[in-house]
């Protein structure tokens, strides 16, 4: 049985996508890349003007995403960039819902779930799969992009609401989440459930995971070690570009193999 967590794709194919392999490298950056958008899209945020962090990081946003649309395949760097500032960008989204339009995160919680699920089911109408292996056209790749963002954002508001809405704390939600993102993997293995169920699955409980634990780190709350927005996004980014500059690595070679 196939593993969503590394599932293998053939070298034709995976030349031909624009998204990367699944494999344990792969959940590692994405897993950092949600911590570090998360601290570093507060420490924007109380640094500068709101209304520059946020519109600043729409503009970067949208160059990024017009970046990875415009390559012609698969670009290490350009797809993990664009991934970063989905993900500082979603936090910025899921802050303005709950600080700014005042929405309960249990309501926004609800809302952002519906959202994922609507685009998933619009997707697959239109394409027939889910499958992140088969991202090799322009809509597929709008599908794919489109439920990336919203989960980013549904993500933020769900682990906001275990922390504080459930009174968890940042620590609590981490395990909580931790044990939560292994639940796929054994459902696929075990129980049958569907590859490409297990992974957006796991794709979205990564995000709650990554902010809990970076949260955790630089919260000044009871429950969070103090060490500050900055320090701590820049820890986080010192290792996510370790790791994508592995991956970017990996490719080249993998290219120069077919």
């Amino acid at each position: 049985m196939t593993n969503p967590v590394t599932a293998p794709v053939s070298p034709a194919r995976q030349l031909l996508s624009k998204v990367p392999e699944i494999s344990v490298l792969f959940w590692l950056i994405k897993i950092l890349s949600t911590g570090m958008g998360e601290t570093f899209s507060d420490f924007l945020v109380n640094t500068f003007p709101p209304e520059v962090a946020v519109g600043g990081g729409v503009l970067l946003l949208s160059v990024s995403l017009w970046l990875q649309f415009r390559a012609s395949r698969y670009q290490v760097w350009i797809y993990w960039t664009a991934v970063v500032m989905v993900s500082i960008v979603g936090t910025m989204v899921a802050d303005i819902v709950d600080f700014v339009a005042g929405i309960p995160l249990p309501a926004s919680t609800i809302a952002f779930s519906i959202a994922v699920a609507s685009i998933l089911a619009a997707w697959y109408r239109s394409e027939r799969t889910l499958s992140v292996h088969s991202i090799t056209t322009r809509r597929r790749e709008a599908f794919y992009w489109a439920t990336v963002m919203t989960t980013f954002a549904l993500g933020t508001v769900a682990g906001d609401l275990t922390a504080a809405t459930l009174h968890l704390g940042y620590l609590a939600s981490a395990v909580l989440f931790g044990v939560a993102i292994a639940v796929p993997a054994v459902a696929h293995r075990w129980f049958g459930m569907g590859a490409v169920a297990a992974f957006w699955s796991a794709y979205v409980v990564t995000r709650p995971l990554g902010a809990s634990i970076t949260d955790w780190l630089a919260s000044s709350h009871s429950d969070g070690l103090g060490l500050g927005t900055g320090w701590i996004s820049l820890a986080v980014t010192i290792p996510m570009v370790a790791g994508i500059a592995v991956a970017a690595r990996r490719e080249r070679l993998r290219r120069n193999e077919i």
